[in-house]
């Protein structure tokens, strides 16, 4: 890129790559183009850092849309000739699924080169398939990774999310409503109906104990490891929120941040920029040791009374290689009514707990659990619903190669 570069074909790559932005997912608007080519004729093009952290300034809003951003930069501003690269990308391709892709690339794959359904196809044979055993796109779109999700398969995840329900199985309280057919006399009441009739004998009043879902306490890490399942987890976490009282949650990388506040919002984009704004720790390291001693010396009895459930997301693998963790996981499993581990590490078959992380988690948690699709937290919610054992029978699986 040079200074002496055309106002009007500067305008015109601005253009190309903010509607590619928006096509995998970042919220882009003509006003952001118009903020961009001001910001640009600003700092000029002779130095391309300049130029990288001027667009980064007017499109990026949040942390999580930071990689997204970078990775397009990169391939979209690598090429000189970028107009010839916009025509080369109109002709007809092969579109091939690679398993291993990364979500970022895929999506911003799809953004530059489009979805190709608007195009001519070349004429090919027709080939007749059985689809007697196929499966249909809600289905896939249910069972599918998270991580290898387009931009579109996300959206419409996203709102799924939203409809999403976490019932809870209710437990009883210290607090009694009246019954007629409760298995406790209530003397107070049967005071109050004696003196409205004079003080005569009357029938026994009666009543039973008031039932109510448990509280629910999220803690999700938030960091690089964790960074391509955060996201649509912070959207699961949000249609929680917003589903039923008494949800705290939090966030953590280096340390720990309550943003059950900032999740109250109805519109899940501003409780997500609001939670960006008030998260200084994302896609950093993980210390969930020290993440988990702050919960349980600030917030654990603001937040785990009346038989809590916790669910602590996370993949286990910790910067401080696990030093204190069994402790502080020891004391907060034995604070709540029960501590239920979701780890998007156990899509994989031959997940092993290995890490020491992981070995100090495992023994004090009740159930161990995947969260990397839209079924394994839809089979979330009906394990936290069902009546049981506190602790998992699954468990003793994992808790076996841990200690072998």
């Amino acid at each position: 890129m040079t200074d002496d570069a055309p106002a009007g074909r500067l305008t015109l790559n601005l253009m190309h790559f903010a509607r590619a932005l928006r096509a995998a997912g970042l919220p882009v608007g003509p006003g952001k183009v118009l903020q961009a080519v001001e910001a640009v004729e600003a700092v000029g093009l002779s130095n391309r850092t300049d130029f990288y952290w001027a667009l980064h300034a007017i499109f990026v809003n949040r942390h999580d849309q930071s990689e997204l951003f970078d990775q397009a930069f990169h391939v979209f501003w690598r090429n000189p000739d970028i107009l010839k690269k916009m025509m080369s990308l109109m002709l007809p391709k092969v579109r091939t699924e690679v398993p291993d892709q990364p979500e970022m690339a895929q999506r911003l794959a799809e953004a530059l080169h489009g979805s190709g359904t608007d195009r001519e196809e070349p004429e090919k044979t027709e080939i007749e398939i059985d689809a007697s055993f196929t499966v249909s796109a809600a289905e896939r779109l249910q069972d599918k990774d998270f991580e290898k999700m387009t931009g579109e398969e996300m959206a419409q995840a996203k709102r799924l999310l939203a409809r999403l329900a976490l019932p809870l199985a209710e437990v009883t309280t210290r607090r009694h409503r009246p019954d007629p057919a409760g298995p406790r006399v209530d003397p107070r009441a049967t005071l109050r109906r004696m003196l409205r009739s004079g003080g005569d004998l009357s029938d026994l009043a009666r009543k039973r104990r008031r039932t109510r879902p448990p509280p629910l306490v999220v803690l999700c890490d938030i960091s690089g490891s964790m960074t391509r399942y955060s996201r649509m987890l912070l959207h699961f976490m949000h249609a929680v929120t917003n589903d039923r009282d008494r949800v705290h949650s939090f966030v953590f990388g280096t340390r720990l941040t309550n943003i059950t506040r900032h999740l109250r919002h109805k519109d899940v984009d501003v409780a997500l920029d609001a939670v960006s704004g008030a998260v200084a720790d994302w896609s950093g390291g993980t210390r969930i040791g020290t993440a988990l001693h702050a919960f349980n010396r600030t917030w654990a009895r603001r937040v785990l009374g009346q038989g809590a459930v916790v669910l602590l997301i996370t993949d286990g693998l910790d910067r401080d290689a696990g030093e204190g963790l069994a402790a502080e996981a020891e004391r907060l499993h034995k604070s709540c009514r029960r501590l239920v581990w979701l780890n998007p590490l156990l899509r994989w078959e031959g997940f092993a707990p290995k890490s020491s992380g992981i070995r100090a988690l495992l023994p004090h948690v009740d159930d161990f659990r995947a969260a990397h699709s839209l079924n394994s937290l839809a089979d979330l919610a009906g394990a936290l619903s069902a009546d049981g054992p506190r602790r998992s029978p699954g468990l003793r699986r994992w808790l076996k190669e841990a200690a072998g």
